[in-house]
């Protein structure tokens, strides 16, 4: 899946696969009121982002960083892809650790876009010089 996200004068281009999805504010929101997932999508697409559980609906994943600073640091390169998706993730910092949680409250649990932000999120771990590769276990 390839995404493109743009923001201002800024485009983020992450590659996953061959399908093109482009995520403005106008498919944003059709992404959006998709239908939730089946639990054997969910299982199938779970492939598409490793390491990333769930639980209680959500995706999850735990990134570890060397410290506070770089923690930071990645929340604040998470900012331009969920303003563009208008779909934000909850997160919580633990010093060195950020753990992310993803799902679509509107259709009450996973969909296509959960799974596309968390790919966008995992390609900008990826590109992050200092941490520890892939999620961590809580």
């Amino acid at each position: 899946m390839t995404l493109v996200w743009k923001r201002a004068k800024r485009s983020l281009i992450v590659t996953a696969s061959s399908l093109l999805l482009v995520v403005s504010s106008a498919n944003a929101e059709t992404l959006k009121g998709s239908m939730r997932l089946s639990e054997a999508e969910v299982s199938s697409r779970l492939e598409q982002v490793p390491g990333w559980i769930v639980q209680n609906q959500q995706l999850v994943c735990t990134y570890q960083f060397g410290d506070f600073v770089e923690a930071i640091a990645f929340v604040n390169r998470l900012v331009d892809p969920a303003e563009a998706a208008s779909h934000h993730p909850d997160l919580l910092i633990s010093y060195s650790r950020v753990t992310v949680n993803l799902t679509t409250h509107d259709a009450g649990g996973l969909t296509d876009l959960d799974f596309a932000l968390a790919e966008a999120i995992a390609q900008l771990h990826a590109e992050t010089p200092s941490s520890a590769p892939g999620c961590q276990p809580n």
